[in-house]
């Protein structure tokens, strides 16, 4: 574990073996954070929030109560996540925070914003820039503002060449994995029960 001299660790905050926190991020008591992970410049974890392993968090993210990252998820330069789906500066809404599970090896794009009560899926790839509004499906690829899916993606971060909806196999073009469309729903082919 590496943890820079201006970073501030709370007292019983968990981080798990290998995980380095840079420069000016705060990690709150009650953050769990798995091994392998990398805080970089300026993160913040509040104390109600679970990361598991192999999650790297880019400069200037803040990580607010009610947040869950699975496994290797990656979180681009600024993006945000909210808590609140109202929030008033003069009226307390910390008991209506809306939970925030964002699935294994999802990315969340540079300034992407994931309004709270949401869930992006497994290996699902948000654009720079997007706003999530709603669930997102796994494997999805979204866009825009508000995002809209715009196609889907491979474990690997590839385009697979399957339509939006309906049925379809694709191969990813880096590495050759089956990928299976059926009923709208994107699984890799060994997972599609026969």
């Amino acid at each position: 574990m590496m943890i820079h001299a201006s970073a501030i660790v709370d007292e019983g905050a968990q981080l798990g073996a290998g995980t380095r926190v840079w420069h000016f991020a705060h990690v709150c008591a009650g953050a769990r954070i798995g091994d392998g992970c990398s805080l970089g410049q300026g993160v913040y974890v509040g104390n109600d929030v679970n990361i598991g392993h192999n999650v790297k968090i880019q400069n200037n993210v803040s990580v607010y109560d009610a947040v869950t990252l699975e496994d290797d998820v990656f979180c681009g330069p600024s993006m945000v996540f909210t808590n609140v789906y109202n929030p008033r500066s003069a009226v307390t809404r910390k008991n209506e925070y809306r939970r925030t599970l964002v699935r294994r090896g999802a990315t969340l794009g540079a300034n992407c914003t994931i309004v709270c009560g949401h869930t992006v899926g497994r290996y699902a790839f948000v654009g720079a820039g997007a706003v999530i509004n709603r669930d997102v499906p796994d494997f999805a690829l979204m866009v825009g503002v508000p995002a809209r899916q715009a196609g889907w993606m491979s474990r690997h971060g590839e385009r697979l060449e399957l339509p939006l909806t309906g049925d379809g196999e694709a191969a990813c073009p880096a590495t050759g994995e089956r990928y299976v469309l059926r009923n709208s729903v994107c699984q890799p082919a060994e997972e599609v029960s026969a």
